[in-house]
């Protein structure tokens, strides 16, 4: 039976939890009101989620291993830098298995994931093209023809038009069966294209270093995260040197380790601040509690980052909360 639904969202926290279908994490490094909104269709085999975002950021993405996805970006001006390379506008990724990545953007972005069943995606790209997408272990970048990617382009619009503005007419059953098949049909015509990117081992090693920092730097954080930032003891738990985890971050956060680190705790802040109870908690006390003990400098670069102090955050939420 089919599902879908329209949300829109100002809190990035209630944002990602409400992310359909993977999981993500959102650190932002520039100030700005967050707007965000989620369009989903849930076929019987295809599974569609549209996102809008308002501000750049660096998501951390993690794709379930029971279904295979596609991404690519839904507005024509801007593309993420997913892994350390840089999208052309018309570009879609195929991601193998179980994937973790991040994504990057330097403008808001419209952006979608499409997902079957490796089994549906395997039988269907037989059916319609003859060869099987599904059998490369590895992720792929493509860049279809203009018009088979417009052809997708285009009914994707229309499934998220259709659920945004008439949900009972993509509700029934024939419709939403015909919709389906057209869209498998032009996903698949679009994933029979050639990589547009050598996939070397050097890329792939690098990915792989940055996922292991997310893991080590998670167990940290929600182990004692109070505790200061060392990048020495991250090389040494992902044994790598400090250059190597200096070049890679550059790379594929456009950022040093140390920054990035900075900025994560900063952005749980600042998500504590805005959650917080009128009485029960202090900026200082939010701030040692993520190892930023240093208020002065803490307080500076809350500042520049988020445009306000850590106080005027914590009263907008004050107020709020009386509202």
């Amino acid at each position: 039976m089919l599902t879908s639904g329209t949300s829109t969202y100002s809190d990035p926290g209630e944002y990602q939890s409400r992310f359909r279908g993977a999981r993500i994490n959102l650190v932002f490094a520039r100030y700005g009101e967050f707007r965000s909104r989620l369009t989903w269709v849930e076929f019987r085999h295809l599974h569609l989620l549209r996102t809008e975002e308002s501000l750049p950021r660096i998501a951390y993405l993690s794709l379930p291993p029971e279904r295979l996805f596609v991404s690519f970006a839904t507005n024509r001006d801007a593309a993420p830098i997913w892994g350390g390379i840089k999208l052309e506008s018309g570009d879609i990724i195929l991601h193998r298995r179980g994937e973790r990545m991040h994504q990057r953007t330097s403008a808001a972005i419209h952006w979608s994931l499409v997902s079957l069943p490796p089994e549906q995606l395997a039988a269907y790209s037989k059916a319609i093209m003859g060869v099987d997408v599904v059998a490369q272990p590895v992720s792929r970048v493509l860049r279809p023809p203009a018009l088979v990617r417009q052809q997708l382009l285009r009914l994707h619009r229309q499934a998220c038009r259709l659920v945004e503005t008439k949900p009972e007419m993509i509700a029934h059953p024939e419709v939403a069966r015909a919709l389906e098949q057209e869209l498998i049909d032009a996903l698949v015509t679009c994933l029979a294209t050639d990589d547009v990117h050598n996939r070397t081992d050097a890329r792939r090693h690098g990915r792989k270093i940055m996922v292991q920092f997310e893991e080590v730097l998670a167990e940290q954080l929600g182990s004692s995260p109070e505790t200061p930032l060392d990048i020495t003891s991250l090389c040494a738990a992902i044994g790598v040197t400090d250059r190597t985890l200096r070049r890679w971050c550059a790379k594929i956060l456009g950022m040093s380790p140390t920054r990035y680190l900075r900025l994560q705790r900063l952005n749980m802040v600042r998500a504590g601040l805005q959650r917080a109870h009128p009485a029960m908690v202090s900026v200082a006390e939010l701030a040692t509690r993520y190892g930023l003990c240093e208020l002065g400098r803490f307080a500076v670069a809350y500042r520049l980052v988020f445009g306000e102090t850590p106080s005027n955050t914590l009263a907008r939420s004050r107020c709020e909360e009386r509202h």
